[in-house]
């Protein structure tokens, strides 16, 4: 019988919204006991609404969280942002506390959630190699040992004694994920942070991460809004959903429960607007062909696809991805605005249309679209539209859905607002 490496009994989280405090205790005590009295608290500005948050109303980021995974099993976490699926992983890692309940861990933990976590930016890349692996508990002739593989896998041996805050965020990740990988913790947790990564080495770590699960028997907690490396990798996964535990077990029978909920209009209408983010896609459509579906191309089409993005506040170094993917699995295309010599650039808050510009040969058949938004290479948004993209036959190509890198052109504009979109 396998030993379990990780159990999740009743976790619950909760946070206290709206003013902690005034910054003194005489204002707050005088703030309390106005309330007491149902007189208005001095220290607010005058008219200023009080809302009930402000009262000190809770939210629960977690609730009754449940489940266990097993040595050598690599157990998926699937939700839609906001689900709860960071505050998790962030109390796996001792970051925070659980409000109630509690966590089993049977060994070291090693975490990449996030670009430079557990990197000291004034130290070297080799360096912190050897910091990560003291914090893990590791011997130096332990780290020794590892450290040439680590350098080759990451791919920064030029740099390796570089200061880290020198280093780009895709750097970041390389060495990150290399370490925490190589220095044998018993678990590795690792979140949405490989998403800043290029293509290439997103295969390279699902194929270490395999690796190092099957092979050497460690047990892996992955975070992905992929569908296809959730399904390669994982067998096991749990399903979020505003805090809330909605199913655990099997992999397939997670996905077929999270890929059947209606999260959007029809016509390429987003139906779950998450208006608390900084931004956020509202819709999409293709423009320039000569359909009457703005959702239906045919083989080989050049294809414009626009999307809508509201931006509520000053964003800057933004980056915007989008992928296509054969009926929900098999990557067909990846495009970033960072394509063909691309920079990253500023939002000021309003509605603007993004685009992107390619050639499509790939047969006939449904496709999935996705599309994601970064700014400090932090991702704000990341929507998979309910509508799927058509490919009509044109008896010309032959080609199956695989991997492409199309030539792009991005461009952005500020536009007006749709009536459709606030209706």
């Amino acid at each position: 019988m396998k030993k379990e490496m990780i159990q999740v009994e009743n976790l619950s989280k909760r946070y206290k919204l709206g003013t902690i405090g005034t910054g003194t205790l005489s204002h707050d005590l005088n703030g309390w006991w106005r309330r007491i009295r149902k007189q208005e608290d001095s220290f607010h500005n005058a008219g200023e609404r009080i809302l009930p948050a402000a009262r000190g109303e809770y939210i629960w980021s977690l609730k009754e969280i449940n489940f266990s995974v097993n040595q050598g099993e690599v157990f998926g976490v699937i939700g839609k942002n906001g689900a709860g699926k960071s505050t998790l992983l962030r109390i796996m890692s001792g970051i925070t506390k659980p409000t109630t309940g509690a966590i089993r861990l049977g060994g070291r933990v090693a975490s990449l959630l996030e670009v430079g976590t557990g990197f000291h930016p004034e130290l070297t890349g080799r360096e912190n190699v050897f910091l990560n692996g003291a914090i893990l508990g590791m011997s130096k002739a332990e780290i020794t040992r590892k450290f040439d593989e680590i350098i080759d896998f990451s791919g920064v041996k030029r740099y390796i004694d570089t200061p880290v805050k020198r280093y780009s965020s895709g750097m970041y990740v390389r060495l990150a994920f290399a370490v925490s990988a190589h220095l044998e913790p018993e678990i590795l947790i690792v979140d949405e942070v490989l998403a800043v990564g290029d293509a290439e080495f997103q295969q390279k770590c699902l194929g270490k991460m395999k690796d190092v699960a099957f092979n050497h028997g460690r047990t892996i907690l992955f975070v992905s809004h992929n569908i296809a490396a959730i399904k390669q990798l994982c067998s096991k996964a749990v399903l979020m959903e505003q805090g809330l535990q909605k199913a655990v077990g099997p992999v397939s029978d997670i996905l077929e429960i999270y890929q059947a909920k209606p999260t959007d209009l029809f016509a390429g209408k987003r139906g779950d607007i998450p208006g608390n983010l900084p931004a956020y896609f509202t819709d999409w459509k293709l423009e320039g062909l000569h359909l009457t579906d703005y959702h239906s191309c045919y083989s080989r089409d050049n294809c414009t696809f626009s999307f809508g993005l509201w931006v509520q506040e000053y964003l800057q170094n933004c980056e915007v991805r989008m992928t296509i993917r054969y009926e929900g699995e098999t990557l067909v295309v990846y495009a970033s605005s960072m394509d063909n010599s691309g920079s990253k650039f500023s939002f000021l808050p309003g509605f603007y249309r993004v685009r992107f510009s390619f050639l499509l040969p790939v047969k006939q058949g449904s496709y999935h679209v996705e599309v994601g938004v970064l700014s400090l290479n932090k991702l704000l948004d990341s929507w998979a539209s309910g509508t799927p993209l058509h490919v009509l036959d044109n008896y010309e190509s032959h080609l199956s859905g695989a991997l492409l890198k199309p030539e792009t052109r991005f461009s952005i504009e500020e536009a007006i607002v749709e009536e459709s979109i606030t209706s």
